[in-house]
């Protein structure tokens, strides 16, 4: 069940921010043991290698590449050397995000045009280089973009530019599932909602004064389940896109949230 074996997956935002277990970071070890060949990318190259040993140090295959996702020229590149050197690409798991607090009138246009580009614009890149590969290749691939319950109800934080970056993200991934289902190419989200990783250390600073223990209380309490999620709950719900399971499943979306998007409060 949920095997990945002898699939080639493409993890962009495969290191963590900080110390444990970021999305990318989960999602790329559990990848690789699951059976997946699991190319690793990331802006910051260290941590990128970080989670290649993990991988290699439990057995799985793993290569680690540095690339900036929003710059064409270095997604285009990494995709057609992946594809070159291992025939095929058959998973791309689209992980990068950030936020940036502000309305409209508090965000600068700067802030603005790097949230669309970090969030929304990275996975167009990659989809663009990805898919005619998927399309030549025969049997068809796997996209998974993560986006965020920020994209589906306001969740306390003023973080517009985010918030309408993965809106897109969801209503690109749908249209472009479409697009391609007769190929058999399948594109889904994961939609997380509070997830307990290293960068809510980041999150604090940005939206509560660096009150790291008091805006972790505050997001457990936001959650009907009572707690955070964390990276491995995405993982989760990645590889079951991912895999052969999903077959028949695309052009939606799976919340990882805790009923928090469902609730009033």
């Amino acid at each position: 069940m949920l095997s990945l074996a002898g699939k080639i997956a493409v993890v962009t935002g495969s290191g963590s921010s900080g110390p444990g277990w970021g999305n990318g970071k989960a999602t790329a070890v559990l990848f690789a043991r699951q059976g997946a060949t699991v190319i690793g990318v990331d802006v910051n190259g260290d941590a990128a290698v970080e989670t290649q040993r993990l991988i290699e140090s439990e057995g799985g295959s793993s290569i680690a590449l540095t690339a900036d996702v929003t710059d064409a020229e270095q997604v285009g590149a990494l995709i057609a050397d992946t594809a070159a050197r291992f025939g095929r690409i058959d998973v791309l798991v689209n992980n990068v995000g950030r936020s940036e607090p502000g309305g409209p009138v508090e965000l600068d246009e700067e802030t603005w045009d790097a949230q669309m580009a970090l969030n929304v614009k990275s996975a167009f890149l990659t989809c663009k280089q990805v898919l005619p590969v998927m399309e030549r290749q025969g049997g068809g691939g796997a996209i998974v973009n993560v986006s965020s319950v920020a994209g589906l109800r306001y969740i306390g934080k003023p973080q517009v530019g985010y918030s309408a970056a993965k809106a897109a993200l969801i209503q690109f991934t749908r249209v472009t599932a479409v697009l391609y289902a007769a190929k058999g190419i399948r594109l889904n989200c994961v939609v997380p909602g509070l997830m307990d990783t290293p960068l809510v250390q980041r999150l604090a600073e940005k939206y509560a004064g660096g009150d790291l223990e008091g805006f972790r209380a505050h997001r457990d309490g936001q959650v009907p389940m009572g707690r955070m999620g964390d990276g491995w709950d995405v993982a989760h719900a990645a590889l079951f896109l991912a895999s052969d399971e999903a077959k028949y499943v695309t052009a939606t979306e799976i919340v990882v949230d805790g009923g928090l998007t469902a609730a009033t409060r």
